[in-house]
C-alpha cells in the first residue's frame, strides 16, 4: 500500500505471542523472530489501545512432540479437532521462555491474552483455540469497547498471526497484517500460503511505513 493510514479512535494494536522462545535462542526459534521487538516499540505510540497474547502451555502439553513418545519436533499428529503440528517444548507457564523479551515495550499492553494453557487444546489464534469452538473472549472484548479496525503481527505468521487475522476478519474487523512486524516459520512454503489466505480472507498486508 501507498497512502499513508490515519489511526482512528476504533483502531487496535495486536501483538501476537512476541516471546522469548519464539526469538533467537528460544525453544521454538522464529528466524529473525526478535526483529519485530522494534517494530511494536515505534508503532505503540502510534495507537491508543494496545491488546497482546501470550502462549502459556502447561508442561507436557499434548502438542508437544515430547509428549508423544517416539514423535518428533514437526512431525504431525491427528487429534480430535483435526492434523496437529507437534512442537518443541515452548513457552511453558512459568519459564523465562514464555516470558515477553526485556526489549519490548509492554507498559502500554491493556490487555494480555493467554492461550494454550488447557493440555488438551493447542491455540493459535488469539480469538479461539485450535478445536474452532474454545474461544478466548477476545472478540466479545474489542466489539463491546467499539474497535473496528485491528493491526496485528508477531510470531509466527504462518500460524499464530496467520490464524489471528483469519479470525479477526471473520468477526468483522476491519485487519491489516503488519509484514514488517512478523516473522514466519515458513515449514514447506506456509509462508506464502499464509499470505494468500490472509488476503483472501480479506485482509490487508501492510508496512510500518504506512503507519508512520
Amino acid at each position: 500500500m501507498t497512502e499513508i493510514i490515519k489511526q482512528a479512535a476504533g483502531d487496535l494494536l495486536l501483538v501476537v505471542d512476541v516471546q522469548n522462545d519464539f526469538c533467537e535462542d528460544g525453544n521454538l526459534a522464529v528466524p529473525d523472530g526478535s526483529a519485530v521487538v522494534a517494530v511494536f516499540n515505534r508503532l505503540a505510540g502510534r495507537f491508543a489501545s494496545t491488546v497482546a497474547t501470550q502462549d502459556w502451555h502447561p508442561p507436557g502439553h499434548r502438542s508437544f512432540a515430547s509428549a508423544h513418545a517416539g514423535q518428533e519436533p514437526f512431525s504431525t499428529m491427528a487429534f480430535p479437532y483435526g492434523e496437529q503440528t507437534l512442537w518443541p517444548d515452548h513457552c511453558v507457564q512459568g519459564t523465562v521462555g514464555a516470558e515477553f523479551p526485556a526489549a519490548l515495550e509492554t507498559d502500554h499492553f491493556e490487555l494480555v491474552v493467554r492461550k494454550g494453557f488447557r493440555s488438551e487444546i493447542d491455540s493459535y489464534s488469539a480469538f479461539a483455540e485450535n478445536d474452532h469452538t474454545t474461544r478466548t473472549g477476545l472478540e466479545g472484548y474489542l466489539h463491546e469497547r467499539g474497535f473496528k479496525r485491528l493491526f496485528l503481527g508477531g510470531l509466527a505468521g504462518d500460524f499464530c498471526v496467520l490464524y489471528s487475522a483469519l479470525d479477526a476478519a471473520a468477526a468483522g474487523f476491519e485487519t491489516y497484517v503488519i509484514d514488517d512486524a512478523t516473522r514466519y516459520i515458513d515449514l514447506d512454503g506456509s509462508k506464502d500460503a499464509a499470505r494468500q489466505a490472509m488476503t483472501e480472507a480479506g485482509a490487508s498486508i501492510i508496512t510500518s511505513a504506512d503507519l508512520l
